[in-house]
């Protein structure tokens, strides 16, 4: 029962009993005629009165016509002298006296006793209450960590697809806690800290539940974030609590997620809670060391953002194991999609393999995304298996959003963005190092008015000038097919000019691709901390070299424009029909595409 049901539980009895002593001492409504005492005497003596009911001093009067009256009597006076001074013979008047010693009795418990008790009822619970928050008070130091207790359902290294060098690694962490005494027999130490590194959404938690799921140990998981408090001292309190925790556990496994949100560089804070940040860190700095932190309790962590953690926190004896979690290959990507896809019933023409060749870059999290969403799909067409055009929405839905078929465009505006993306499907079709169109639509998407899904075949993990070249090209020819037939721009490009210009940079300033600036890079990433870290660019070079780089950017962008131009004037007639067809059936397969252009064989060289 919580404190607010307990609350009103106790208002609620306050109310019945200050209720029930009302109805029992409170005077009730009296109806009856209030007469002289020498009224009541001729009554009687008129033989009109049927019975005498004395309560104290009121004497209550019964008529045989069914009239009710009352009359008081003199304190010390008895009714029997007075009925018998008036003449009246006692023994013929129906009298009948009501006892109020216990009404006495009870109204001086009520006067003396209850007040007593209720003051005591509130003392009471006034102390209760500060007690509970003298505990509350009391534990604020103390971590709360999520712990997966030995009979739930444990995660294990089945259940992870992919990651195969990942969980090797990790097996050795397993066999430590099994059999401790191997490894010490030998004089191994097993790293106290291992660091899981990878983008979001690849298994990072996961893995690490699955390590204590196949050790078959106590796994206190809780985030980075929990430690630090606006107060100072809290964050290293918890610290210190939840690594006492874990050895009074041991052997167990420490699971801390987002570790870059205490783990950052030291030394740039400005007060306030970058001090109280940095006591968390010092605090587990102290535990992970040699002196704090007993055999049996291994720390795992996990972060996307390395490059921003304290050396020393990397150090041999602290988080001295790095395990690498990529983006999944093609295999893994199988793997992964067989996994969410055991418990979901799926048509005999799915093709997981082909699934997995067309979600490059996808991470496990986006597959179980992916999986999930075709299952909606399937039920809200009331299908009763998943078939493989579910998974194909499911693969557009997430990449490019969720179709807004509400939103209508006008004449004018539909054949704009039918030109737009005929200009970018035709530019990187006709491209020999541009990745394969899936999907040319004009209908609204996310925050767009129409799209090209253009995704590779196999996955890539270099890129050459070429490629990047091609690529910025395609980007522009929405642009280019824009000018070229309506010889006027709009706003539709400023995304495409976003991520050519983005591309551009990035070839001149980090990967040397620029003749004049030759093979160097320019501008170094540095934390810079102000209430904050934050992440910003050092200029390292002259005004000269920045004026050059703008040059250099603004060339590429031009020639890649230049290239998309020339290629749509070339294919104008190409490019008028796809964008008819576009208007007309509004979405275009890769192969519907290729039929168009009369493409018949993979890539064509210009």
């Amino acid at each position: 029962m919580t404190c607010s049901t307990k609350t009103i539980v106790y208002i609620l009895v306050g109310i019945f009993i200050i209720l029930a002593i009302y109805s029992f001492i409170a005077p009730k409504k009296d109806t009856a005629k209030e007469i002289p005492m020498s009224q009541m005497i001729t009554e009687i003596k008129n033989n009109e009165v049927s019975k005498l009911n004395i309560d104290g001093q009121s004497i209550n009067i019964d008529l045989k016509n069914g009239e009710k009256q009352k009359t008081v009597k003199e304190e010390n006076a008895s009714l029997t002298d007075v009925l018998t001074n008036a003449g009246i013979k006692v023994d013929e008047v129906d009298i009948d006296v009501k006892d109020t010693t216990s009404n006495q009795l009870w109204m001086s418990f009520l006067s003396g006793i209850l007040p007593v008790i209720l003051i005591g009822l509130f003392l009471f619970f006034m102390l209760r209450s500060a007690q509970a928050g003298n505990t509350k008070a009391m534990s604020f130091g103390q971590s709360q960590p999520r712990l997966m207790n030995l009979g739930e359902k444990r995660v294990t290294f089945s259940d992870v697809a992919g990651l195969k060098e990942a969980k090797q690694e990790l097996l050795e962490v397993v066999d430590f806690l099994k059999n401790p005494n191997k490894f010490k027999k030998l004089g191994a130490e097993i790293p106290k800290g291992v660091l899981l590194v990878g983008p979001p959404g690849t298994g990072k938690t996961l893995l690490a539940k699955a390590v204590a799921g196949e050790a078959k140990v106590p796994f206190f998981s809780i985030s980075a974030s929990e430690f630090v408090e606006m107060f100072v001292g809290v964050g290293a309190s918890r610290v210190r609590d939840l690594f006492v925790k874990a050895k009074r556990n041991s052997p167990a496994i420490i699971f801390v997620d987002e570790m870059d949100a205490v783990g950052r560089l030291r030394g740039a804070g400005l007060g306030g809670s970058h001090d109280e940040r940095e006591q968390t860190l010092n605090q587990i700095l102290v535990e992970m060391d040699g002196f704090g932190t007993d055999t049996n309790v291994i720390v795992l962590a996990a972060t996307n953002r390395p490059d921003v953690l304290d050396p020393a926190l990397l150090r041999p004896g602290r988080f001295d194991r790095r395990v690498v979690l990529d983006l999944p290959s093609k295999n893994d990507r199988f793997e992964i999609l067989k996994v969410h896809t055991r418990n979901k019933p799926l048509a005999r023409d799915v093709n997981l393999e082909k699934i997995a060749a067309s979600t490059a870059g996808f991470s496990g999290a986006d597959l179980k995304n992916l999986t999930n969403e075709a299952a909606i799909f399937a039920a809200q067409d009331n299908q009763k298996s998943i078939n493989e055009h579910s998974l194909e929405v499911s693969i557009e839905k997430v990449i490019l959003g969720p179709e807004r078929r509400s939103l209508v465009l006008d004449k004018f505006e539909k054949e704009l963005t039918a030109y737009h993306e005929a200009g970018h499907a035709i530019v990187s079709r006709l491209l020999p190092n541009c990745d394969p169109v899936r999907k040319v639509s004009i209908v609204a998407r996310g925050m767009s008015l129409g799209a090209t899904l253009i995704m590779p075949d196999d996955d890539k993990h270099l890129v050459s000038k070429s490629k990047l070249e091609d690529e910025i090209a395609t980007a522009l020819g929405g642009r280019a097919a824009e000018l070229l037939k309506f010889n006027e721009l709009s706003t539709g490009a400023e995304n495409d000019l976003s991520q050519a210009t983005q591309a551009a940079r990035r070839m001149v300033t980090r990967f040397g691709m620029s003749e004049k600036l030759g093979p160097a890079t320019y501008g170094e990433k540095e934390e810079v901390t102000f209430l904050g870290k934050e992440l910003a660019e050092h200029k390292n070079y002259s005004d000269e070299t920045a004026s050059l780089i703008d040059q250099e950017i603004k060339n590429i962008i031009s020639n890649a424009q230049a290239k998309a131009t020339v290629i749509l004037k070339k294919k104008k007639a190409l490019l008028k029909k796809v964008a008819d067809t576009l208007i007309k059936k509004e979405t275009l397969s890769g192969e519907e595409l290729d039929k168009i252009l009369g493409i018949k064989k993979k890539k064509t060289n210009i």
